[in-house]
């Protein structure tokens, strides 16, 4: 079995990669090439945090089975600690021997921005160029570099309850990627100029109001995955044509879609498709330079799964990695 750190997962899955592996995976599951319960999720009593397992199975290029499991802590936003933390588990699928244990902060980080990209990269307006990230978190890093590899961003505005770390992020678009940044002092600022916006939170009540999009503008919501989380309103929900990931988890699991549905604001049928089918069939994506597309991410285990797959195939060939004996072969002994 192979241990992959943190620092070992950042090195070998840069986001271009992961870009590509995300849109292919995306892809297999639009054709039924995986096997996707819904996660199972552990509310801790009388806080915020949760535990998770999320289990799967996906034939792509090969065969992946295993799953994440992980803790969601979103308290640690002030501390030395990641909100996501725990271990994509990877399986031979041949002989269903543990083959490898990987980091899955660094999993979770990179493939959800490379999701967001592979949405943005199919349903955003060719010309896109103005960004808006709300939340300044490891998140609102990972996507504006996402971001930038698949449109032609020459700006960004930044937003966060934090301002001295929203300055922080803006720093690092002037300085890594050469883009002007600035930071806005509302939501709403950062907004109304944006191309294509991100919301990238751990708010729990709208950050983002529908009032403040203008025609055109594609958003990536990926902060609140839960029944009573919201990033989003239901006028921007209302507003868009909506994708998702996955249609189950959409219309089981995060507020910014349960509560316009509740509220009979939409129905079920306002999920336009899941990202894999617009991979499949372009038409069924952006229709008019004019309309607002919204993709609500919710992370699936097929995509921690076919990261960390691609990342453990990377360490083979790089040699990186820890081996640890753990065991599983046939011993008389016992």
């Amino acid at each position: 079995m192979l241990v992959l750190d943190q620092a070992t997962v950042g090195r070998l899955l840069p986001i271009g990669a992961c870009i590509e592996v995300m849109a292919s995976t995306l892809t297999a599951l639009a054709r039924g090439d995986a096997v996707l319960p819904l996660r199972t999720v552990i509310r801790v009593p009388d806080t915020s945090n949760a535990f998770a397992v999320m289990p799967a199975y996906v034939n792509d290029l090969a065969p992946v089975i295993g799953a994440k499991v992980i803790t969601v802590y979103p308290g640690n936003l002030e501390t030395a600690f990641d909100a996501h933390q725990g271990a994509v588990l990877l399986f031979d699928p041949a002989t269903g021997a543990l083959a490898a244990v990987v980091d899955a902060t660094a999993i979770t980080t990179v493939r959800t921005a490379a999701v967001s990209a592979v949405a943005t990269r199919v349903l955003a307006r060719g010309d896109a160029s103005r960004l808006a990230i709300l939340g300044a978190g490891v998140q609102g890093r990972a996507h504006l570099f996402a971001m930038c590899a698949v449109r032609p961003i020459t700006s960004v505005c930044v937003w966060s309850r934090n301002s001295a770390r929203a300055q922080r992020l803006a720093d690092t678009a002037q300085r890594a990627l050469g883009i002007g940044a600035s930071v806005a002092a509302k939501g709403e600022d950062a907004v109304r100029n944006a191309d294509i916006v991100c919301t990238t939170t751990s708010a729990t009540t709208p950050v983002l109001c529908g009032d403040w999009l203008a025609p055109g503008t594609h958003v990536n919501a990926i902060g609140a995955c839960t029944p009573n989380a919201r990033e989003i309103d239901s006028t921007a929900v209302v507003r868009s044509r909506l994708y998702v990931d996955r249609r189950e988890s959409a219309l089981r699991e995060p507020g910014d879609i349960l509560a316009p549905l509740e509220a009979g604001e939409i129905t079920a049928s306002h999920v336009v498709a899941e990202l894999g089918d617009v991979l499949l069939d372009p038409g069924a994506g952006r229709r008019s330079a004019e309309e607002i597309t919204l993709f609500k991410s919710l992370g699936l285990a097929i995509e921690d799964l076919a990261a960390a797959s691609f990342v453990y195939a990377e360490a083979q060939r790089t040699g990186a990695g820890v081996p640890v004996a753990l065991g599983g072969t046939r011993n008389e002994a016992h």
